[in-house]
């Protein structure tokens, strides 16, 4: 994920926005360094785990729909999670690679036991079909062979969902003008140059690799199979964190991140950041950037290597435990 780790640096020292607090990344890591916090992966008891592929394929299915909760006040990633575990206890092909093609918004909404439409639901839908698409032209309806032809590899794994997942994109509308308009807005500098997994975008002329949910797939495997199995990964240490909109709150909090004072009233007033603005770029990037650099110095500091994987897990914690933090609002199949 070097990529990752190059291009969110390079943000960092361009950002107009956020500022990365080297003062408050020492604070953070000296209070660390003698308690560094392990977090269970499964820590609520709210995920389907069996020890085998249908743990894979549901660990697929969701982080493919894991993103943008927060229009939806009362909706959470655990309704997701304990949803999708509940449909699969009661059904063990609810997640076979035909179906997945084939589900309606009223049906993933009876998965999850929610009475109203989903936030971004047509685009969940649409995620859920086109990996449905590509599991079964590519991987025999499989995610765990998926994982089985990554090598132990988390970084190769990463690689290849973002090559696979989704397939390309599909311009049916019979307009020629429309079809490019459409090209025109998915090529501009404000927006993703792929869909789904492929979490990347352009800022002050240069790309940027995110890739939040595909490191997140890699890390829940790692997390559930605890490093045996499916999730053993020999490089699981090339993980950065997973750049969404809880991890910059808590840096925020922390002292780790500073905002400028246009970006912070922005987050006071529940204002919506445009999705591959430069504001929320930096959000996500710095946030990378500055755990980063905090995983080194713990590491330093306690003789022994700290993940980045177990920082993001802990921050995340953090974050869901205070339910006054303010984070930012951006509608993204991203985050």
């Amino acid at each position: 994920m070097e990529e990752v780790r190059s291009t969110t640096a390079w943000v960092a020292t361009h950002s107009s926005h956020v500022t990365v607090d080297f003062s408050g990344i020492e604070k953070v890591a000296e209070t660390m360094k003698n308690s560094i916090p392990k977090v269970e992966w499964d820590f609520e008891g709210i995920h389907y785990f069996d020890n085998g592929p249908l743990t894979v394929q549901y660990l697929l299915v969701l982080d493919t729909l894991n993103f943008c909760f927060w229009p939806d006040e009362e909706m959470s990633y655990d309704h997701l999670a304990s949803g999708l575990k509940v449909t699969l206890e009661s059904d063990k092909f609810a997640f076979d690679a035909d179906r997945l093609q084939k589900y309606t918004g009223p049906q993933l909404r009876k998965m999850l036991n929610w009475p109203r439409p989903l936030p971004l639901e047509d685009e969940r839908l649409r995620l859920l079909h086109e990996v449905g698409f590509e599991l079964e032209k590519s991987f025999d309806g499989k995610a765990s062979k998926l994982v089985e032809s990554c090598d132990k590899s988390a970084a190769k794994l990463v690689a290849l969902i973002a090559r696979h997942f989704p397939d390309d994109i599909v311009l049916t509308t019979s307009s020629d003008g429309l079809k490019q308009e459409i090209i025109a807005l998915l090529n501009s500098e404000f927006a993703m140059t792929d869909l789904g997994f492929r979490d990347h975008t352009v800022y002050k002329g240069h790309q940027i690799f995110l890739y939040k949910r595909a490191q997140i797939f890699a890390a829940d495997l790692w997390g559930a199979f605890k490093g045996q199995g499916y999730g053993d990964f020999e490089d699981i240490s090339s993980i950065t964190i997973f750049a969404d909109y809880i991890v910059p709150a808590v840096l925020l909090q922390l002292g780790v991140l500073r905002y400028s004072s246009s970006l912070a009233n922005i987050i006071k007033k529940n204002t919506e950041i445009v999705s591959g603005s430069e504001e929320e770029v930096e959000l996500r990037a710095c946030s990378v950037y500055a755990v980063e650099k905090m995983k080194e110095l713990i590491s330093k500091k306690v003789g022994k290597q700290v993940l980045s994987v177990e920082l993001d897990l802990w921050l995340w914690a953090f974050g869901i435990q205070c339910p006054s933090l303010q984070h930012h609002r951006t509608l993204s199949i991203y985050y």
